[in-house]
């Protein structure tokens, strides 16, 4: 009897469950905000500077930069319902008109503008990525990643943070 009560919540559910998307290469994992704090320092924000987080989640990065720094920012994420927290978020903390939310593919996203670009993906997802950031950052763009680093590009720096590390290149003149 248990069985067939059970059933209906479990079908109710699954039929709730966004349908798989092979686009989304990364699952969300929320960054704490020691660890934001962190990145943003370590990237060296300003007021005057644009900060791009690639797979933004619930958009915390991109907040915080316009809350503590003065910064604009835009969040690129696949999940529409990332984006719709996001956006909902930016509301709640008074910053709507400094940051931005695109639903998208990281990969497609324009990143040229940026004066610091934030990652927190998969080592697989950053190695795909370093072609586009190497090829379509200025010189000068700074580069963070919580966890994961870019295998044999050697970061300007490393910190350890709430038992985790940050990662920061420069990108270089080509």
């Amino acid at each position: 009897m248990l069985v067939v009560g059970i059933l209906p919540a479990i079908l109710h559910a699954q039929l709730q469950e966004p349908l798989f998307n092979p686009k989304k290469v990364v699952p969300y994992v929320p960054t704490g905000p020691e660890t934001v704090a962190a990145m943003l320092k370590l990237a060296g924000v300003t007021k005057n500077g644009l900060v791009i987080d690639l797979g933004c989640g619930d958009g915390r990065i991109v907040i915080a930069a316009a809350k503590e720094y003065g910064a604009h920012g835009i969040g690129v994420d696949i999940d529409p319902e990332r984006i719709k927290e996001a956006n909902e978020n930016a509301r709640k903390e008074g910053v709507t008109n400094l940051v931005e939310f695109r639903q998208g593919d990281l990969f497609d996203a324009d990143i040229r503008k940026a004066t610091v670009v934030a990652l927190y993906l998969l080592p697989s997802v950053n190695m795909k990525l370093r072609p586009k950031l190497w090829r379509e950052l200025k010189p000068g763009t700074r580069v963070v990643s919580h966890t994961f680093d870019m295998e044999d590009w050697k970061p300007d720096k490393v910190e350890e943070v709430g038992g985790s590390q940050i990662f920061l290149w420069v990108i270089k003149e080509r």
